[in-house]
């Protein structure tokens, strides 16, 4: 009866278009390793192959298993990071791989699912007010931990965990931890490119405007003024992590991203490699198998992180547009479902869902084209992988299952 419940209700929108996805995946990835020596599309093949059990053993599982054992997963996650610093492979310069034989497992593609869990399990208690200073301490660790685990080999990876900072602000965390993290990401960038003496100053500007609109209000001063403090110390440290802190490859993607300095045959060479491609495919593309970029093997990496320049190059604007839409959609159908969740947990775990696909297909589409640096982020269900199509699997059916068990819960 179970199976016949889960298969009744299950959301057949959202799996048609994840087959549709992951199908379309592949062929790019046939397309793009074809001329290649390795044997890339068997591989992807025989990871979507087992994407098929896991599937039946997630959807199998009871639902309230994901509920109750979610701090377990979590512990288990972190344990699973931890490791690597021990028994971790490095592979191209990065130590996030536990490697057995041939095979090779990136535990960071599983813990943001663990993460999500964890946060939903922390979020579905009825005490639970994000208003309380100690309650955003405690969520904002267990947050924390994984990114602090994962900096040391993929920062890249750990970037996606901000995502959940929208989720908890849904969930009532105060508008100005959002706020604080756009203001610095934002004077990061103004300060690398202009002096940051002027960046200073046009900070005090705008807190001069800000503090003169409100004084109506009682405006502090003594607040204003520490906060222009804080501001002036983290524009004035700027250069100094990004000269010390920040890795030499890191700087030139930056410097290259900001035009302070072109490097076509280097560091920028992927990019610039992307963009032609993308742009060669026009309006209709190309033809599968007939991208002049994707055969000569311009761009490096075209079959994991850089895929969608396949798909610009060989199926063009419109082709991308088709793909960008199906993901879109997708997005919103999640967001659906998990608006009409019976239980927090199941709610939030959905809007988790939604936010960590969503800002893995905007960052590596962003990145393709040139509007982001090169930070290793794969696109869902298209870049090559086991452990990220996995990951993706695991994150998107458990909900599914939450949404099927719905009807169950009260």
């Amino acid at each position: 009866m179970k199976n016949q419940s889960v298969k009744k209700n299950i959301d057949w929108i959202c799996v048609i278009i994840y087959s549709t996805l992951v199908i379309m995946g592949w062929l790019n990835i046939f397309s793009s390793s074809l001329s290649s020596t390795e044997d890339t599309y068997q591989k992807q093949l025989i990871f979507i192959a087992f994407t098929i059990p896991l599937i039946f053993v997630i959807l199998a599982v009871d639902g309230k298993f994901y509920e109750k054992y979610a701090s377990v997963i979590y512990v288990v996650g972190l344990l699973s990071l931890a490791g690597l610093f021990v028994f971790g492979k490095t592979i191209k310069g990065q130590t996030n791989w536990y490697s057995f034989g041939s095979f090779g497992v990136q535990p960071s593609e599983f813990v943001k699912t663990a993460t999500a869990l964890a946060i939903a399990k922390y979020m579905s208690d009825s005490q639970i007010n994000l208003k309380d200073t100690n309650k955003q301490i405690q969520v904002l660790a267990i947050l924390g931990l994984p990114i602090l685990l994962i900096v040391p080999h993929d920062p890249g990876s750990a970037l996606i965990y901000t995502i959940f900072l929208i989720v908890l602000y849904r969930e009532g965390l105060p508008a100005w931890y959002i706020w604080t993290g756009f203001i610095a990401i934002t004077l990061f960038i103004f300060t690398l490119v202009f002096e940051p003496q002027y960046v200073i100053l046009m900070a005090l500007i705008a807190i001069i405007i800000v503090y003169w609109r409100s004084r109506l209000a009682n405006r502090n001063i003594i607040a204003s003024g520490i906060i222009f403090t804080l501001i002036s110390g983290f524009v004035l440290s700027v250069n100094y992590v990004f000269e010390n802190v920040f890795k030499q490859h890191h700087r030139d993607r930056f410097n290259i991203l900001l035009g302070k300095s072109v490097d076509l045959k280097g560091i920028g060479y992927n990019t610039n490699q992307s963009e032609i491609a993308i742009g060669s495919g026009g309006w209709f593309g190309k033809g599968f198998l007939e991208g002049t970029q994707t055969k000569g093997g311009f761009v490096p990496e075209q079959h994991t992180d850089y895929i969608f320049t396949t798909v610009g190059e060989e199926w063009g604007f419109v082709g991308s547009l088709v793909v960008i839409a199906l993901f879109v959609t997708l997005f919103l159908r999640i967001i659906f479902l998990a608006e009409r969740q019976k239980t927090k947990f199941s709610r939030v775990y959905g809007y988790c869902c939604a936010g960590i696909l969503f800002i893995h297909f905007f960052v590596n589409i962003a990145m393709v084209i040139g509007i982001f640096p090169t930070i290793g982020v794969p696109l869902p269900f298209f870049s090559y992988g086991g452990s990220g199509l996995w990951g993706f699997t695991i994150l998107l059916f458990i909900f599914l299952k939450m949404d099927a068990n719905k009807v169950n819960e009260w």
